[in-house]
């Protein structure tokens, strides 16, 4: 065993964000254990792994089992070592009208989206305190501030990992713990999920806003695993999304309320044959990215300014501008 070599652990890790963190983790030359339900990606995801030098662990699960994750901690660590960084990841989504969802669906998004990364935060906090070190990443998004239309699920998972992630943290500084901890909050992204989630739309979802390549929010959460910040934001519409609520959060109902629709769909009407992975994975390796290459940014600003701990009130007034603004439209 290479005693120097970092132990990652990422949920979520067949295809989409998950997919591109495992690749930028490789990169640095970590060992990386995987953890989704598709075998496929996941055997995909090995191969990029080992072509970089490292170890490659495969945990084919369903993370909103708890036992199963457990189990497979022991199984990581008997077989890489002690785990140094666990990536929580993993999310699942309903496209759909609050008056058209079903209880099992709410559910179903729940324990994969938020528990899924509460079970994960526990299994590794089980095994890094006694060592009192590592690092536990909860993957965030703008929607853990703001919710929107059509993904009433999701944003409600998201704001319950911010949550605990308080919580989480607050009693790790009472305990005086090495372990370090991040929550990530992203942009939209180019990923796998929009032709990958259930929906309900009459035309193909698309990631709402300025759109991000998966590769940015890697970076960023490689990059957090090593630091104990409390959060990064990754791309301007993150900041604008987290700030412009919580200072005009009426004026952000009713912007959403005219653009939180068609500004998740695309002009082209969706297959009556669409496929999803709400109860089952879609068989193939799909990679990290989706369909929006010539629309998404490969670099984030926003989170440049934030590791170079430029003023956040510069941000700030920057969001009051852009509210003004669109008050004055």
């Amino acid at each position: 065993m290479d005693q120097g070599k970092k132990v990652v652990v990422v949920t979520g890790a067949s295809a989409g964000l998950g997919r591109a963190i495992v690749r930028e983790f490789a990169k640095e030359g970590a060992d990386v254990a995987l953890i989704a339900r598709g075998i496929d990606g996941l055997e995909g995801a090995k191969k990029e792994v080992e072509a970089c030098g490292g170890r490659a662990l495969i945990c084919q699960l369903d993370v909103a089992d708890a036992e199963a994750i457990e189990k497979a901690a022991d199984e990581i660590e008997a077989t890489l070592g002690p785990i140094d960084v666990w990536v929580n990841n993993a999310m699942n989504s309903v496209f759909s009208p609050i008056k058209e969802m079903k209880a099992e669906e709410y559910k179903r998004v729940t324990e994969v989206t938020y528990l899924g990364q509460v079970y994960g935060a526990m299994s590794a906090l089980k095994r890094m305190q006694p060592r009192n070190r590592g690092s536990i990443i909860f993957v965030g998004s703008a929607l853990a501030y703001r919710g929107i239309p059509l993904q009433s699920a999701y944003c409600a998972s998201k704001h319950a990992i911010h949550g605990f992630y308080d919580s989480l943290r607050t009693e790790l500084l009472h305990d005086k713990s090495e372990i370090k901890t991040c929550m990530v909050q992203l942009p939209a992204m180019n990923t796998t999920q929009f032709g990958f989630v259930k929906s309900r739309l009459p035309r193909k979802p698309r990631p709402m806003g300025t759109i991000y390549e998966p590769e940015v929010a890697a970076r960023g959460i490689v990059y957090a695993s090593k630091h104990n910040h409390r959060e990064y934001y990754i791309g301007w519409p993150t900041v604008e999304a987290i700030v412009g609520n919580k200072l005009a959060p009426t004026v952000v109902d009713y912007v959403l309320a005219k653009t939180g629709f068609d500004g998740q769909m695309t002009s082209e009407p969706e297959s009556p044959d669409r496929q999803d992975n709400l109860w089952e994975p879609i068989p193939g390796d799909h990679g990290a990215h989706g369909p929006f290459e010539n629309q998404s940014w490969s670099m984030s600003p926003e989170f440049w300014a934030a590791k170079n701990k430029l003023p956040l009130a510069a941000l700030s007034l920057a969001v009051i501008a852009g509210i003004f603004l669109t008050i004055r439209k």
